[in-house]
């Protein structure tokens, strides 16, 4: 908005021309900004999701190297639901 001030005032146009301007030049750099930010939040959500899922198949690899099975799940033992609990 300063730029197009400044040659406004360098060309004697009126106000109202050029906050009108000014108005216009700040729209299309929101939406240029929204475009960009759009796009680098999808490549950073893209990136972290590779990140984490080669984290977790590293994982899951080191599971099976130990000869633990990585499909079991771990529950709390407190878990009331237990078929091998005897009362």
């Amino acid at each position: 908005m300063a730029m197009v001030a400044i040659r406004g005032a360098l060309h004697r146009e009126l106000a109202s021309e050029v906050a009108m301007e000014a108005m216009v030049a700040m729209f299309v750099f929101a939406m240029v900004g929204y475009v960009a930010g759009q796009i680098a939040d999808y490549l950073v959500r893209d990136s972290l999701e590779q990140s984490f899922r080669a984290r977790v198949h590293w994982y899951r690899e080191g599971l099976v190297k130990a000869g633990l099975d990585p499909t079991a799940i771990v529950g709390d033992r407190g878990d009331q639901n237990d078929a091998t609990k005897t009362n």
